[in-house]
């Protein structure tokens, strides 16, 4: 069953999935500081007081994940007056095209075909695991650049589950903050008002029965595996957290210090 995780964050009218990652705890004691590093779905849909909210936190950069796909799909991200916007891919819009087309406008018999008996989760173990090892350059980038100046971030993609809970979850192991905490604020975008507005071609009720719905799931929910799927791949690929950092992601210890400077209280 699907945790239903309650939030008392500002619950925005085009933006879905919003938060403020602070408050989380590190392992020798610390907290990852409130505003400076938030995670969203994507901004195309944001109404003119959303982007005022957004204007008003002071972001240095925004990190859109999503691809060119998914941006003719949704649209441009709204600009925010002075905030830099760093669009980095973390999936190939051509790897899964078929794939999302198919979830877009399939009936149930390619539905069940395509999604039961636990294939669609173990695509998104899949897709979690490519992420993490074929996506270094792009993690990279990201926390060498949170490391230099680019803080506050905001971190997104489509739903801000899959591709922005990655590099989050990334981030916050890169400051130190307990493994339990990053998978606590992973499992929020279950909260019923964050998750992504399935969107299927047509809108008769048979585009979105029960089962349809249900076949759907593991697609557009958070779930512990699909996180364990990528700490696992860590392990097995660099031997821990440590060794991905710096060999994988070039993240010395001293640049490590310099984003514990910036991110936490």
């Amino acid at each position: 069953m699907t945790q239903q995780v309650p939030s008392t964050e500002p619950e925005l009218t085009g933006v879905r999935n919003f938060r403020d990652v602070g408050g989380l705890p590190t392992v020798d004691g610390r907290r990852l500081a409130h505003g400076r590093l938030f995670r969203s779905g994507h901004l195309a849909h944001a109404t003119a007081s959303d982007a005022a909210f957004l204007a008003s936190l002071g972001l240095h950069t925004i990190f859109d994940f999503r691809n060119a796909a998914d941006q003719k799909l949704e649209g441009a991200d709204v600009e925010l007056p002075g905030v830099r916007n760093v669009n980095l891919p973390l999936t190939d819009p051509a790897d899964g095209a078929e794939f999302w087309k198919m979830v877009r406008e399939g009936n149930l018999e390619q539905l069940r075909a395509l999604l039961s008996d636990g294939r669609a989760a173990n695509r998104m173990v899949a897709s979690y695991r490519t992420i993490i090892k074929d996506r270094t350059a792009e993690h990279r980038q990201v926390l060498h650049a949170l490391a230099r100046d680019s803080v506050p971030a905001l971190m997104h993609c489509a739903a801000g589950k899959d591709r922005a809970g990655l590099s989050v979850a990334v981030t916050l192991l890169a400051v130190g903050v307990e493994r339990e905490a990053i998978v606590a604020d992973y499992l929020e975008s279950n909260a019923a008002h964050r998750r992504y507005k399935v969107h299927r071609s047509g809108s008769a009720a048979s585009a979105y029965t029960p089962e349809v719905m249900e076949l759907l799931g593991p697609l557009f929910d958070a779930r512990a595996e699909y996180l364990a799927a990528a700490f696992d791949t860590i392990e097995g690929t660099w031997g821990g957290v440590d060794a991905y950092l710096e060999q994988g992601l070039g993240v010395t210890p001293g640049i490590r210090e310099r984003l514990r400077e910036r991110l936490l209280d």
